[in-house]
């Protein structure tokens, strides 16, 4: 009988997971294995021992073979997925050369050579020369050739994590395209690096030499070496299938195929995509990403500290539902929802904007999170619930512009993520879009997109279309209540929508004098 099953392994913010699918987009088995994120040796820094993502690879793989159900004979084909861009700079032998600059990573690289010639020209009578500056301070690689030479010089290849992996598994310095996802010079339209004049080779300075090969999603990358068999447990010589970053894997593993339908994500950072077979710029000079379906395009808007600060209210202001909780063996997220549920819709007023980190373009570099309408009447209850409908609020936002954009109307909402498992959540979601919103049958919606394409290229499957149809299913739908999506869309549309813009110049201020203070 010929092997049916897909081998998925998701590599996270804090965990790697390795999870077996059979074709309807079953879990037959799961493991999981947790690492700290990044560690710190100076303010903004986030790094990681790369030797940590690898070793927690190979150990969900040898957990994963502990259960009964995870029959390695059964498996066709395997697949990875990742965070998006931690970079790792690597010598021959695919050894790292210093530790993983987590995407978390903050250090920026200030004096950077403006971009000069012709492109330098259009950048300024386009008033994007901060744009391109801000590309140039943020890119790893620019720090990497300023601060640290020797090792700039003696890198063989400069890799996203899922290229280190692949390396690892496949003993080839390959990645996939829908990987690129980061301070890299890749052209977004193309899909490939970008191209010998384009201005991204003046912005970050490396050589193509320097990169790995590309594939497309669904495409082979190479074949389970022996010495990654041994370290994993999985069969040498089974086919490792490009996939994508996670995001983007996580919008097929929720059924996203045509743009009406839009994926959120209520993970740290929060997103929301759509998948468009056109390239298409939502805001200027910020490019749609690559789909894990090849040549499609998903365009994303996100909140950097999404629900990130649904944990920061937690950790600061919940205590007592955390402690009721365990004294009473109930789960701690359905005490915070009964506290959703104890205050109305809008919150009486509290309305709150998720600018907790800044952005680029919109918002800019200058945002900082507001709550504004605080009276006598507000508890913590009503922060909590100012919080969820604020980050909703700012995914609306994005889909509103990407709608606008793109000229599809978005007419149903998935939703995944460590949110999406509560139900406060997901209702206000649906009351905020005034649409249906539905969580798939699994929260495991990466690793479920990265069987896909394992299922696709394999041959499991067809193509795309009948591996989404058969794979991913929803399972709980909540319907919009009419009057709540009024109330929302009032305060929408007469206070959020209007907040950044009569802040901003505070927000100017408040930058200014923290400037000062360091």
């Amino acid at each position: 009988m010929t092997p049916q099953n897909v081998l998925a392994i998701d590599n996270g913010t804090q965990s790697v997971r390795a999870i077996l699918f059979d074709p309807q987009g079953n879990i037959l088995a799961k493991s999981q294995v947790k690492f700290e994120p990044y560690y710190s040796t100076a303010p903004g820094l986030a790094e990681q021992d790369p030797r940590v993502f690898w070793d927690s690879l190979c150990q969900a793989c040898q957990q994963l073979w502990q259960n009964p159900a995870a029959d390695k004979h059964s498996i066709r084909a395997v697949a990875l997925t990742t965070q998006r861009s931690t970079i790792i700079p690597v010598d021959q032998n695919g050894q790292a050369l210093r530790p993983a600059i987590s995407w978390l990573d903050k250090r920026r690289t200030k004096g950077q050579q403006p971009i000069g010639g012709i492109w330098g020209i259009l950048f300024r009578l386009a008033g994007a020369t901060d744009t391109a500056a801000y590309l140039q301070a943020e890119a790893e690689a620019s720090w990497i050739r300023t601060h640290e030479p020797e090792i700039w010089e003696r890198q063989h290849k400069y890799l996203m994590l899922s290229g280190y992996l692949t390396y690892h598994l496949t003993g080839r310095f390959v990645d996939s395209v829908a990987c690129q996802v980061g301070y890299v010079p890749f052209d977004y339209k193309s899909q490939n690096w970008a191209g010998k004049y384009d201005w991204k080779w003046q912005a970050i300075p490396i050589s193509k030499e320097k990169l790995p090969e590309l594939v497309k999603p669904s495409h082979l990358l190479g074949e389970i070496t022996p010495q990654a068999s041994q370290a994993t447990g999985i069969p040498a010589g089974l086919p490792l299938i490009a996939a994508a970053a996670d995001k983007a894997c996580e919008v097929i593993g929720s059924g996203c195929l045509e743009p009406h339908i839009a994926s959120l994500s209520f993970g740290t950072t929060a997103t929301i995509n759509t998948t468009h077979r056109r390239y298409m710029e939502v805001i200027p000079l910020i490019p749609p990403y690559p789909s894990a379906i090849p040549d499609q395009y998903t365009l994303e808007i996100q909140i950097y500290r999404g629900f990130w600060m649904v944990t920061w209210f937690k950790e600061e202001f919940g205590l007592k539902e955390q402690l009721t909780a365990g004294e009473q063996g109930l789960i701690p997220e359905d005490l915070f929802d009964d506290l959703v549920n104890s205050v109305p819709a809008g919150s009486d007023g509290l309305v709150l904007q998720p600018y907790w980190s800044p952005g680029l373009r919109l918002p800019g570099p200058e945002a900082r999170g507001a709550v504004i309408g605080f009276s006598n009447v507000h508890t913590r209850a009503h922060l909590y619930r100012a919080i969820l409908e604020g980050l909703v609020y700012g995914l609306k936002e994005g889909a509103d512009r990407s709608v606008k954009r793109s000229r599809v109307p978005i007419q149903e909402l998935r939703v995944s993520g460590g949110g999406s498992q509560s139900q406060a959540a997901m209702q206000i979601t649906a009351d905020v879009f005034g649409l249906p919103a539905c969580r798939p049958h699994t929260y495991e919606t990466s690793g479920l997109g990265a069987a896909i394409d394992a299922a696709v290229g394999a041959g499991i499957h067809p193509d795309f279309a009948t591996a989404v149809r058969e794979m991913t299913h929803t399972c709980e739908t909540f319907e919009p209540d009419p009057a709540n999506h009024q109330r929302y869309d009032e305060l929408y549309q007469n206070v959020y929508l209007k907040m950044y813009r009569r802040l901003q110049s505070l927000y100017d201020s408040i930058q200014e004098f923290c400037e000062k203070a360091d």
